[in-house]
């Protein structure tokens, strides 16, 4: 390790450093850039090539931005808290088991805030960060960087993701974002199309956090689901170690069966005690810095 995960993100809350996209020359040619993907939208790894500027929708459904929520979370990660989150409708996954089903699964719900309004909330919010979730942010894009042109203050902006944007996207975010609070959900694709609709999962995934973690610090949530420790937990871990420096890792317990997931009898229970212990076990056994002590 380089030095200790975050160490510049503390560095921007004591004042010593810049967020990023205040020093972001090309904030303007961005936003430009994210319209245009708008006209034939990429932002994400399905790749519909819709028109959203239109009527058109793709496969996330989203067409203006919708906010669900937005409030000061003191449940995420003891790093990031009190952190200032704001909840998109709209998901380019469709996770059997998703948490959130209710705004996930209906981008037309939730409400339209003008960019210049959300900036002006944000400047007023006593929040140690800006945290862009959902649903998921990525069909967002261009909305969330039309929203930092407006920001005149030095807050950190996390992006709460899945992780499957484009190599375009990604590129949109080089020097926007300070921590990238990512979800590695599956070791292979086969689990990924069953219980996400995802195609091509590991390659993307793999690529994207390689990406992030030469852009920025990261810190890298995998839930664990009951009865996946050696099919996804155990590779993901092992990719971690093998691939990333100067991350943290948060192995999450927090598994209960949602949504759709009684029907799929792999996860059709909660995670038990002996599961998550193993998976923790594991993470240590590998040097990984776990954020959160869970066992």
């Amino acid at each position: 390790m380089t030095h200790k995960p975050l160490r510049r993100y503390y560095s921007i809350l004591s004042g010593k450093e810049k967020a990023r996209y205040l020093s972001c020359s090309s904030l303007q040619e961005k936003i430009k850039s994210a319209k245009r993907i708008l006209e034939e939208c990429v932002f994400c790894e399905r790749r519909c090539k819709v028109d959203r500027s239109s009527e058109e929708r793709g496969y996330c459904g989203v067409q203006d931005a919708r906010i669900s929520s937005d409030f000061i979370h003191i449940g995420e990660e003891s790093h990031l808290v009190p952190s200032y989150t704001i909840f998109f409708t709209g998901c380019n996954f469709r996770c059997v088991y998703c948490q959130n089903h209710d705004i996930s699964y209906y981008p037309s719900r939730g409400r339209c805030i003008k960019p210049e309004q959300l900036a002006g909330k944000i400047r007023n919010m006593n929040a140690r960060n800006v945290n862009w979730v959902g649903g998921d942010p990525t069909p967002n894009l261009a909305y969330i960087l039309e929203v930092l042109g407006c920001l005149e203050k030095n807050i950190p902006q996390v992006l709460n993701s899945n992780m499957y944007l484009s190599e375009e996207s990604m590129n949109l975010l080089d020097g926007l974002i300070d921590v990238y609070l990512t979800d590695f959900k599956y070791g292979n694709d086969r689990c990924a199309k069953r219980l996400s609709d995802v195609r091509d999962y590991m390659r993307v995934i793999k690529r994207n956090h390689l990406t992030a973690n030469r852009q920025c610090e990261m810190i890298i949530r995998h839930l664990v689901l009951p009865n996946h420790l050696e099919c996804c937990t155990k590779p993901i871990l092992d990719w971690i170690k093998e691939n990333l420096d100067n991350v943290y890792v948060n192995v999450m317990g927090q598994y209960r069966p949602e949504y759709r997931a009684m029907e799929h009898k792999d996860i059709n229970r909660r995670l038990n005690y002996l599961e998550l212990r193993e998976a923790v076990s594991y993470a240590r056994s590998l040097g990984l810095d776990l954020i959160e002590d869970v066992i």
